[in-house]
């Protein structure tokens, strides 16, 4: 049997509490993130594509980056327009302006997913559903997947529904409460994916929690071990699967994708000290260093 390629990285790159623990805290003018992240990693999540659409030329810079790893494809998030702000449906200029945005990274052979990313308040009722129809029918062009946290929709239908459209569900790690989604496998499309929020649960609906508060966690490898196994069976069924670690606060994402890249068989890295004085338990891992 032919196993699906394991994609795994984080979401985003731009954080500034990396700096002295992912990245060097010195660096060169020419440094960028993804000349680091890249040696570790072949995928990245596009994070600020969710807040605004990026410019065609900072998606262009993004492919040439990567150009030494022929294997390396990013994943975006589609712009928040269409999944937070939903007062209005968004116009021919507006979609087109998330199109040109991302359109380097599709022309060039790097575009994996685009992830439509729906918060916990968006319940499963007939207007939420119409509305997901529109969005998926705008961008059915596209690699999609679809992340819906509220439990309302973990009913067989939905994921029959996106089985038919050859749309993946994203499965989460998320704090779980009365109506949350819960830990899944489900492979929906060629595409499969995975994506870890951290368990804080103090913070995690805390309104006054700002964004390191609410992904401020770092898996133990007990946390991590049942995913495991359920990355093994969805590379039984998907072409690709995607994982994704989102509990960025200082650079607990990096330890833990890379603690996943080696318990799943991944090529061990010699990793900067900065990294290993603040994540010990990565000391098994030796390769490749950022670049100064």
């Amino acid at each position: 049997m032919t196993l699906g390629k394991l994609y795994i990285g984080t979401a985003g790159w731009s954080y500034a509490d990396w700096n002295g623990i992912v990245y060097p805290a010195k660096r060169g003018r020419t440094f960028h993130a993804l000349d680091c992240l890249q040696r570790w990693f072949n995928t990245v999540e596009i994070n600020s594509s969710f807040y605004r659409p990026p410019s065609p030329k900072h998606a262009e810079s993004w492919v040439k980056r990567v150009a030494e790893r022929e294997d390396f494809l990013f994943t975006a998030k589609l712009w928040e327009r269409f999944t937070h702000h939903r007062d209005s449906w968004p116009g021919p200029s507006e979609i087109a302006q998330y199109r040109d945005g991302i359109a380097p990274l599709k022309e060039g052979g790097r575009l994996g997913a685009v992830l439509v990313q729906f918060p916990w308040s968006y319940r499963r009722t007939p207007e939420n559903r119409l509305w997901l129809g529109k969005v998926v029918d705008a961008f059915s062009d596209y690699p999609l997947v679809v992340e819906l946290r509220h439990s309302t929709w973990d009913l067989p239908e939905v994921y029959s529904g996106l089985r038919e459209r050859g749309i993946a569900f994203c499965n989460i790690d998320q704090p779980l409460f009365k109506d949350s989604i819960e830990p899944s496998e489900h492979v929906t499309a060629p595409v499969a994916y995975v994506r870890f929020h951290g368990r804080n649960y103090d913070n995690w609906f805390r309104e006054d929690a700002g964004q390191n508060e609410r992904y401020d966690y770092l898996y133990s490898e007990d946390e991590l071990k049942p995913w495991l196994a359920k990355l093994r069976s969805m590379r039984q069924k998907a072409e690709k699967v995607y994982v994704v670690t989102n509990n960025h606060f200082q650079g607990q994402a990096v330890a833990n994708a890379l603690e996943i890249h080696m318990a799943m068989g991944g090529v061990k890295y010699e990793l900067p000290d900065h990294l290993l004085a603040a994540y010990p338990r990565l000391k098994n891992s030796m390769g490749a260093q950022c670049p100064p």
